[in-house]
């Protein structure tokens, strides 16, 4: 019995070590499980977040910006300061430049319309002498009453934009004269050079000196009588070529009206505005001088060849 009694409790001791290890295989299994179904997850949030972390830099980099912002605001205060621009060179230069590229856009139009030859602008260079004859030249004025006159440089001549400007021409001795450009002179004069007539370079010098240094400058002198216009020889209503005399600042642009509005006619180095295909010819006429001023001229016949007086005349500057 008591052998029998010995057997049944080593028997019931196994049963319970089965059961133990079973038992810890099913939680050990199910702790596999679980941690092989939880390691995607892991692995997804690796991945997202770098981009995360991209996505705040983004947000965060903006704020930046405003603060280098008010340094071009005030670009008085930066530029009593420039031991505190290192930190931000670009704003600097932009400040600095500013009132430079602000200049051009709040002058008026007549810088853009004055070409070479500028108001209120000093040129140097050398004056020669020629015999100018009656005074007439490449500015197809015909012949001139008063020979104060000068041939103006190619460069500066400018397909015929220094025609009628007149001109103060001082030598280093201190003599000047007053001169109006009718003529053309050709290469080799340099830019800055005038070629003078014999009336207007003995002003200055002996003829025979032949050249000389000079400084010249534009003028709007005080010019009595007022504009006229012609229309050149072969114009017609089908072509035409017109010219302004007489006006006292350089002339910008000519212009005729049309049925569609005005049309601005092409400048030619002979100093005629050229309508080649006759449109606007003997109707309106609006000229505008190197200042932006605009004057309208009515009332001009198509009348080759005469000069056609107006009423009219630009403004002193």
């Amino acid at each position: 019995m008591q052998e029998t009694r010995r057997a049944a409790r080593q028997r019931r001791r196994r049963r319970g070590l089965l059961v133990g290890t079973t038992t810890g295989l099913v939680v050990t299994g199910l702790l596999v499980c679980l941690v092989m179904t939880m390691q995607p997850d892991r692995e997804e949030e690796a991945g997202r977040a770098p981009a995360t972390a991209v996505a705040d830099s983004q947000r965060t980099s903006p704020p930046a910006s405003p603060e280098r912002k008010p340094s071009p605001a005030s670009p008085s205060a930066a530029s009593a300061t420039p031991s505190a621009g290192p930190t931000t060179p670009t704003a600097s230069a932009t400040a600095s430049t500013a009132p430079a590229s602000a200049s051009p856009r709040t002058a008026p139009a007549t810088s853009s319309l004055a070409g070479r030859i500028r108001p209120k602008a000093t040129y140097r260079g050398v004056a020669t002498v020629y015999k100018a004859g009656t005074g007439d030249g490449a500015c197809s004025y015909g012949p001139s009453g008063d020979m104060m006159i000068a041939a103006m440089n190619t460069t500066d001549y400018e397909t015929s934009k220094a025609c009628g400007a007149h001109v103060l021409v001082r030598a280093a001795n201190g003599a000047s004269v007053t001169v109006r450009i009718t003529n053309e002179c050709p290469l080799p004069c340099a830019p800055g050079q005038l070629d003078l007539s014999e009336q207007a370079f003995a002003e200055l010098a002996p003829t025979s000196t032949g050249r000389i240094a000079i400084t010249w400058s534009l003028l709007s002198p005080d010019t009595p009588g007022t504009i006229s216009i012609r229309y050149k020889t072969g114009s017609s209503p089908y072509w035409c070529a017109v010219q302004a005399i007489g006006h006292r600042n350089p002339l910008a642009r000519l212009e005729v009206r049309t049925g569609n509005g005005w049309r601005q006619l092409t400048r030619t180095d002979y100093n005629y505005f050229l309508s080649p295909d006759g449109g606007g010819c003997g109707g309106a006429i609006r000229i505008t001088d190197i200042y932006g001023e605009r004057l309208t001229i009515n009332g001009i016949a198509l009348r080759p060849e005469a000069t056609q007086p107006t009423r009219v005349q630009f403004a002193r500057h």
